[in-house]
């Protein structure tokens, strides 16, 4: 194994060197006959044994092999990288649903580290980061240069210990802190609830609890509202949602399909493709047709966008909000000996039509944008002394005598269900459009 792992840093060492040496003519001649794969072995021994030998300062030999094995991977793609042992533990309890930390998803972009999204109910959405945030710096120190990795480890640390991070964000002038307080982070894969006649289902992230969770969840949901013949349809969000692992965007993309394919996948070798098709893991809709409507937006990336994209493809959904992340790639977690991990990015995801998102993420069919809050302004509770009145508020005012009783109270109930939905628009403005739609499509009644 360390001959393997020798092999592939020496690789990506003498590729460097051998584009400098294009400097003088001389060299030019030396080096156009390309090197074998011993060769530069000899080479990555040679400037390692020198390392070890002249440099300033006694170095650890481990380090210097791990530094190399890592600046290979992490030359390939933002997404491959070598694991650490300690890292590696984390990766696969993380997967399980329960992890130390602030609660962000973050990849690197330019040299700095960009938040894909925070994740729900955590210290780090608790203290207001969103989703396109740059951390430029972490307790005042700067992260411009560092490997995404490093720049997460300066982010770790004891469960209830403060770390303050500087943020730039789009629209705000200057950079600015945030304090953030480490915490045990628990994730809820799937939260459920009812919002008036609509099945809101809210997908965090996909680990091993998301089919489970959801699928529990939904029939829950469905039975309180007295059965599916009551329920006008789902709303499956996956804002802020930075993906998981690919089975259960599968299952919970076939748990709405009743057939067709939901997703390939396309390496190197056309021979390595995979297809991933509806009734394999889930049969039939578990919502027997009702109408969805998907919630995405810039945080939503992997997994959050096979579901959307197999979802829209097969017309099974509308696709409401903003652009997705466009993370179209799949890693493959290979384990090392030592008990370290290797990521490495092995295939690329392709929606049932056959598009790639790569780069480019799910277009929604209907974008609705999140009013942005302002960070700054203080909510504005005062009473401002206005009040509305209507003919009812007028003293002697006629009774309508053409409405029953049962009638009255159904209107009052209407008007209760309008003004709750007016709440929920103030407070959630994109959830709100999706039930509307709903609502929408349940007025036309069912198809012909």
């Amino acid at each position: 194994m360390k001959k393997f792992l020798m092999a592939a840093a020496g690789g990506a060492v003498a590729s460097v060197v051998a584009t400098t040496q294009f400097v003088g003519p001389l060299l030019a001649q030396e080096t156009s006959r390309a090197p074998s794969v011993y060769e530069q072995l000899d080479l990555f021994g040679d400037i390692f044994e020198r390392i070890r030998a002249q440099y300033v300062e006694e170095v650890d030999d481990s380090d210097l092999i791990e530094a190399a094995i890592n600046g290979m991977l992490t030359s390939l793609d933002p997404h491959s990288s070598y694991l650490p042992p300690d890292d590696a533990a984390d990766m696969r309890v993380q997967t399980r649903g329960e992890f130390g930390g602030l609660g962000i998803e973050v990849t690197q972009e330019e040299g700095f580290v960009k938040v894909v999204s925070p994740i729900d109910g955590t210290p780090a959405e608790d203290a207001g980061i969103e989703s396109g945030d740059f951390i430029t710096h972490v307790d005042g120190e700067s992260v411009l240069g560092l490997t995404l990795d490093q720049a997460v480890d300066m982010m770790r640390g004891p469960v209830g210990s403060e770390i303050v991070i500087t943020v730039v964000r789009e629209g705000e002038d200057e950079p600015f802190d945030v304090s953030i307080i480490r915490d045990t982070i628990k994730l809820t894969a799937v939260r459920t609830r009812t919002e008036g006649d609509t099945v809101v289902l809210r997908v965090t992230t996909f680990n091993e609890q998301t089919y489970p969770n959801m699928r529990d969840g939904l029939e829950e949901q469905i039975e309180a509202l007295g059965g599916l013949e009551n329920v006008n349809g789902v709303v499956l969000d996956l804002r802020n949602n930075p993906g998981g692992l690919l089975n259960q965007a599968i299952m919970v993309s076939d748990a709405f399909l009743e057939a067709g394919e939901i997703v390939s996948t396309r390496g190197r070798d056309p021979a390595d493709g995979d297809r991933y098709n509806s009734e394999t893991l889930v049969p039939g809709d578990l919502v027997e047709g009702k109408p969805i409507v998907v919630l995405i937006n810039g945080g939503s990336a992997s997994a959050s966008e096979i579901v959307a994209g197999a979802l829209q493809d097969h017309r099974r959904a509308i696709v409401v909000g903003t652009k997705s992340f466009g993370k179209g790639s799949v890693q493959t977690v290979m384990p090392l000996r030592g008990d370290g991990a290797m990521r490495l990015t092995t295939a690329r995801y392709y929606t049932p039509s056959g598009r790639s998102i790569q780069a480019l993420g799910v277009s929604p069919d209907i974008v609705v944008a999140q009013p942005r809050r302002d960070r700054n302004a203080e909510e504005e509770e005062e009473d401002t002394g206005l009040f509305s009145r209507s003919e009812a508020d007028l003293r002697g005012s006629l009774d309508n005598d053409s409405l029953t009783e049962d009638e009255i109270k159904q209107i009052e109930a209407d008007r209760e269900k309008a003004e709750q939905a007016a709440a929920l628009r103030e407070e959630d403005y994109q959830l709100a459009y999706a039930i509307d739609i709903l609502k929408g499509l349940s007025a036309l009644g069912p198809k012909n």
